[in-house]
């Protein structure tokens, strides 16, 4: 899976945070997103989607790894 994250996009709900908190962070200064983990393993996989879901900015993307 490709994860993007669009932090022009980003308006620092930190939902992404609160669902897959070992792939996604928020900077200190102003709560935008970060990603910490590029590739997660299988196990994360569902959180991510997770986090995807239930961003209100849609800034997050998941791809298809190439």
């Amino acid at each position: 899976m490709k994860i993007t994250v669009h932090e022009d996009k980003c308006c620092g709900a930190g939902s992404c945070v609160m669902a897959a908190p070992d792939v996604f962070d928020q900077r200190d200064e102003d709560g935008i997103v970060v990603l910490l983990d590029p590739s997660p393993g299988d196990e994360r996989l569902d959180a991510v989607r997770e986090a995807a879901s239930v961003c209100p900015a849609l800034a997050i993307e998941l791809g298809e790894t190439p």
